[in-house]
């Protein structure tokens, strides 16, 4: 996992509210523990009509869309089953960050532990955002802020250990070996009291 330690994009929104992890990778598409082309399924039966060419109607695949790697999604984003296949197809498909102002929990802790920005703000915030597609926003998360085009900034929390591994660039099992040296002296300081 590489460091997220700032993010600069053009903004992409699905007004949609309650977007579940269905809809972001059909339950049908996960049969695979690969997270590479998984992209291309993503929002898949929205993105696609029935012959397999891009719906037109789909908002990201409007170009105004193309390359926006922030997604301003309606309220409850993430909601439904479980499965980190939905944070895994978001940024296989280039999207790096989700901001609403309701995600669902355990989406929200899935996309964190795989580097998905995944930062709830203020209904009034997600309202301006929503209404303003395709601004440029700059994400710190060393600082917790979002830089809005007028000099604006909307403040953020991520859970501090979820922010520690996405500055660091690792997961929680990278955590864990880093304080590989410390763990087996502490073992082996166990077995010697034993």
């Amino acid at each position: 996992m590489k460091p997220v330690i700032r993010l600069h994009s053009r903004t992409a929104v699905l007004v949609d509210e309650n977007i579940d992890t269905d809809r972001i990778i059909p339950a049908r598409f996960l049969t695979t523990t690969e997270r590479n082309g998984l992209g291309k399924l993503c929002f898949h039966d929205w993105r696609y009509q029935p012959d397999g060419s891009d719906n037109p109607a789909f908002p990201l695949n409007q170009p105004q869309a193309r390359g926006c790697a922030i997604l301003v999604a309606g309220r409850n984003f993430g909601c439904g089953s479980s499965r980190e296949h939905a944070p895994w197809a978001l940024l296989d498909y280039g999207i790096h960050a989700v901001l609403c102002s309701e995600i669902a929990d355990i989406f929200r802790n899935n996309a964190l532990k795989n580097g998905l920005l995944a930062i709830m703000v203020s209904e009034a915030e997600h309202r301006w955002l929503l209404e303003h597609p395709g601004i440029e926003l700059s994400i710190d998360v060393r600082d917790e802020y979002i830089a809005l085009p007028d000099g604006g900034r909307i403040a953020f929390q991520l859970e501090p250990f979820a922010r520690h591994c996405l500055l660091n660039g690792v997961d929680q099992l990278g955590y864990l070996l880093q304080h590989a040296d410390a763990i087996t002296t502490y073992e082996k300081s166990l077995e010697k009291a034993a």
